[in-house]
């Protein structure tokens, strides 16, 4: 079951504001600015508080599951019985109900957030929690060309709505062995996005072995782990990534590119030589 409560037509993803430009000159002009929204959301797993995002109250159906996949609670669609959205005073509820035999792992990830013995990561209180070992993803498809990756580059744009809008928000697509869109997703935060992405895709049934993903972001490990629960072969990111999302992508056997442009690219991660000179 998931329960919308009539939010796309209460809730504003975009809004118009007054702001002055001021211009190196010393010029000054008042006009309008759209931002995009930014809101609290209260995930919730079997009526347990998990987590609290700061995201795009747009497509949240998508991203329960994405969210759970990233999180290691589910392994597909199927595990997910109910998503229930709702919107509060100050920010939406997300309330994601699991198949019973996922219970134990919701009950076993939970934990009492004490700062001082904690880590710095959400729910996690030591390093070797951090940094769980990772799936292998299969090889890439041999007909992803450097020039699909141009051509996703190119493409993205036209599937970047609130970003056209606003400037403000970050894009996750699954994109073809040619370099065609096939699907793809907006947020604030670039995690978010690709958390809505992978639970668009799990809820459709899209094979994501297939081709690549690209974001329009810095590359962090978080990403690099997302890709690979996913079973996504191959991520590509606009921006650089660190030294731990390059291990990990190693560590998993993903392929990683990052900074790309429209005249180049940064192999990263090249485990099956599909950029091999």
């Amino acid at each position: 079951m998931i329960m919308k409560d009539n939010m796309q037509q209460r809730i504003q993803f975009v809004t118009t504001l007054r702001a002055c430009r001021v211009g190196a000159d010393g010029s000054r002009s008042v006009g309008e600015r759209k931002v995009p929204a930014e809101v609290p959301v209260a995930v919730s797993f079997l009526g347990i508080g998990y987590a609290v995002m700061m995201a795009t109250p747009h497509d949240l159906e998508d991203f329960a599951y994405g969210f759970a996949r990233s999180e290691r609670l589910i392994e597909s669609a199927a595990d997910v019985v109910g998503v229930d959205v709702r919107e509060a005073d100050d920010g939406m509820l997300l309330g994601i109900e699991l198949a019973p035999e996922r219970h134990g792992r919701v009950l076993q990830r939970v934990r009492h957030r004490v700062g001082e013995s904690s880590c710095g990561l959400c729910g996690i209180e030591n390093l070797e929690q951090a940094l769980r070992p990772l799936p292998q993803v299969p090889a890439p498809d041999r007909g992803v060309a450097p020039s699909a990756i141009f051509r996703a580059l190119e493409a993205i744009r036209a599937h970047q709505p609130l970003n056209e809008a606003t400037g403000a928000v970050h894009a996750a697509a699954l994109c073809d062995a040619g370099g065609a869109v096939l699907a793809a997703r907006e947020d604030v935060g670039r995690h978010n996005a690709f958390d809505k992405l992978i639970g668009h895709c799990l809820r459709e049934g899209r094979d994501l072995s297939a081709g690549f993903a690209l974001l329009t972001a810095r590359c962090s490990y978080e990403l690099v782990e997302k890709a690979a629960l996913a079973g996504i072969p191959m991520l590509v990111t606009i921006s650089a990534p660190t030294s731990l999302a390059v291990a990990r992508a190693a560590e998993s056997g993903l392929t990683l590119a990052a900074l790309a442009r429209s005249d180049s690219l940064l192999a990263m991660s090249d485990p099956h030589g599909l950029f091999a000179t």
